[in-house]
């Protein structure tokens, strides 16, 4: 397997994709507007229906993520047509990017599948990731699947970046021991 492992603490990796809709290309990992830190939402595709469900409930929470100055962005590796289509039945209120390429889910050390089928998908796709990007640029939350079913709670995330971004808790980046 030659996927890298990213630590928690390492800066996020340098990944431009296409914009589902067009328009300027997503950086990965860079906040836009006056937001501060970003979650970065990897999920399978189309062909996934939890994705569509786990993607609608993160535009619900959209504000109370920005409420805590936590940009939002979604990616697959689906094709434009394939996200456009997944992408309607959501209509999201973040931005949310397609074609992610082997390379670029091997930098983000995701797990890759191959499609079961045609019917699945047209290529390998990434299993679920998350990445909280922090004002530094730096890896505060991550989080990678090898399944569908389980990823992170948004509500339960939701509260703890927002305990994290609490000066008064001098939270630190957590998992960053070096045995070397």
């Amino acid at each position: 397997m030659s996927n890298i492992k990213l630590e928690a603490g390492a800066l996020f990796p340098d990944l431009t994709v296409p914009r589902v809709g067009g328009g300027t290309p997503i950086q990965l990992g860079k906040p836009q507007g006056d937001l501060d830190w970003q979650m970065v939402v990897v999920y399978r595709g189309k062909h996934c229906p939890m994705c569509t469900s786990y993607l609608k409930e993160l535009d619900v929470l959209k504000g109370k993520f920005a409420d805590i100055g936590v940009d939002l962005v979604a990616v697959s590796a689906d094709s434009e047509i394939r996200a456009d289509e997944q992408i309607a039945l959501i209509n999201p209120t973040f931005p949310v990017g397609y074609d992610l390429s082997l390379e670029q889910m091997q930098k983000l050390g995701l797990y890759i599948s191959h499609p079961r089928s045609d019917a699945e998908s047209d290529r390998l796709f990434a299993e679920p990731g998350l990445f909280v990007v922090n004002d530094e640029g730096r890896i505060q939350i991550i989080d990678i699947s090898n399944a569908p079913f389980a990823r992170p709670d948004f509500k339960t995330l939701l509260g703890g970046i927002n305990f994290v971004r609490n000066p008064a808790n001098n939270y630190p980046i957590r998992g960053t021991y070096d045995a070397s």
